[in-house]
């Protein structure tokens, strides 16, 4: 394992260094399906990915963001979300990151977060302790918080939970104590951190949250759907991220709601 975490840190060192010249310059900004943005860098950035796994992995499989699935029933297989915020990356500022997942026969074993701008890094394999580096301090490890009464709630959007959704989000804001917005993958970092409790997203892809996955739990949470179920290439979309794993029956009980 710990060639494969070589290997996914030099591949986010290689996407990084495509990233970083374009953040906060003037970007040509197209529209993909879906309507959110993409640039150059999303593109440029997997591109890299993709050829250092070609070149270092050749017999592991791919599911990108930009370019879709190559060999995708492979034992292993690399799940890559070149730049998660292309909104914040576009706008500049630093609340985006480059995920980098690898999966073994489904189950994510590894997961990289990796921030190119501030230079912060989470890097996380199943059953160890996830190592965090960065210029700013902060030290690895999920705070207790076992009541959802002092919980720091964030979400990715208000705008992301579809209909069926949206009451249950809303009685687990009105629980918590404060509720924050915006960051996407940077606040499942932050929940590693021990400076977020909990985190609830919706309509999330594989290449949304594998990565997330053995960050949170090697820094002692849990990621689940809102159901409390583990998540898996067949899952809805919707991610629940805990610290403390206390929180878990009071946040799906009310996400039921």
């Amino acid at each position: 394992m710990d060639k494969l975490v070589a290997s996914a840190e030099a591949a986010a060192d290689l996407a990084g260094a495509v990233i970083r010249p374009l953040f906060r310059s003037a970007l040509l900004v197209e529209a993909k399906g879906d309507a959110s943005p993409v640039t150059e860098a999303d593109r440029g950035a997997e591109r890299a990915l993709r050829e250092h796994i070609a070149r270092h992995h050749p017999d592991h499989g791919v599911i990108g963001e930009e370019y879709g699935p190559d060999r995708a029933d492979a034992e292993w297989v690399w799940v890559l979300d070149p730049i998660d915020g292309t909104r914040a990356f576009v706008t500049g500022r630093p609340l985006f990151g480059t995920l980098i997942a690898l999966l073994h026969r489904g189950r994510p074993v590894l997961g990289l977060i990796d921030q190119p701008a501030t230079g912060e890094r989470w890097i996380g394999v199943e059953g160890r302790r996830t190592i965090f580096r960065g210029p700013f301090g902060g030290a690895i490890g999920c705070r207790p918080c076992p009541e959802l009464s002092t919980a720091e709630l964030a979400s990715t959007s208000p705008d992301i939970f579809p209909p069926g959704q949206d009451a249950g989000f809303m009685a687990l804001r009105r629980a918590v104590r404060r509720t924050s917005w915006g960051g996407d993958c940077y606040i499942y970092g932050l929940i590693a951190l021990g400076l977020l409790d909990v985190v609830v997203d919706a309509t999330m892809k594989p290449w949304d949250w594998a990565a997330l996955v053995p960050v949170v739990e090697g820094a002692g949470g849990r990621v689940t759907d809102h159901a409390g179920r583990p998540l898996t290439l067949e899952s809805e979309g919707d991610v629940l991220a805990v610290g403390d794993p206390a929180l878990l029956p009071a946040c799906t009980s009310l996400l039921s709601v």
